[in-house]
């Protein structure tokens, strides 16, 4: 009878699942991982409303690996703000390749607003007031930069204007200037399209160029 109730030993006991085993990171796409997390907090809670605590917990690592990696939160900042600031600006020096003034222009606009488009998070990143030094400057430095690209651009159409072509730079300030605050206001509003703000963009500066004055000169009762 005790025979007949045994538990035949032939019969395979049931398998224990097995736990999924969890893939380790190579220390470059932990780092990856980690400048991805941080560019997003950064976007959306800035410098001081990010912490190393949140940006370890959302990385599933613990606080010492984001120093192993970066020194700290400044060093994984420093890194997130110099990666964006290449990214634009070679956005905006890869776009210029037409060889009409205008469309020039055009291109340089539409560089802008493709970033801020394709990128929303490293322009909000950009443009806040920077908390802590940065090697490679800050947004108003970058914006000098881009500039740079566009005063060779219009010193020779000063030139053939007749104009003085040593005032190129300030003119490339000016330009850059407008169509990057500009930017930043389209940046929440999103209204118009793309394609019609640079319009809009391009229409006062060309405009206001093909109209300049060689000698501009003052209205108003201040004259100093």
């Amino acid at each position: 009878m005790i025979d007949a109730v045994a538990t035949d030993s032939s019969t395979p006991s049931p398998e224990k699942p097995r736990r999924a085993r969890r893939t380790r990171m190579t220390g470059a796409e932990r780092r990856q991982q980690l400048l991805e997390i941080g560019r997003t907090l950064f976007a959306a809670k800035g410098f001081e409303g990010t912490s190393v605590e949140e940006i370890a917990a959302k990385a599933g690592v613990s606080k010492p690996v984001v120093y192993e990696h970066f020194g700290g939160k400044e060093g994984l900042y420093a890194v997130v703000v110099d990666r964006e600031m290449r990214r634009l600006l070679d956005m905006v020096t890869g776009s210029l390749t037409a060889g009409h003034p205008r469309e020039l222009c055009e291109q340089a606009a539409f560089a802008l607003l493709d970033y801020i488009e394709e990128y929303t998070d490293g322009f909000r990143i950009l443009v806040r007031d920077s908390p802590i030094p940065q090697s490679t400057g800050s947004f108003a430095s970058l914006i000098s930069d881009i500039a740079t690209q566009v005063e060779d651009i219009l010193g020779r159409e000063f030139k053939s204007r007749g104009f003085d072509p040593k005032l190129a730079p300030l003119y490339a300030q000016a330009l850059v200037g407008m169509v990057a605050l500009t930017g930043q206001w389209w940046l929440d509003v999103r209204r118009p399209k793309k394609a019609e703000v640079a319009a809009h963009l391009v229409n006062l500066a060309w405009h206001g160029l093909d109209g300049l004055e060689q000698k501009p000169r003052l209205i108003g009762h201040r004259k100093s």
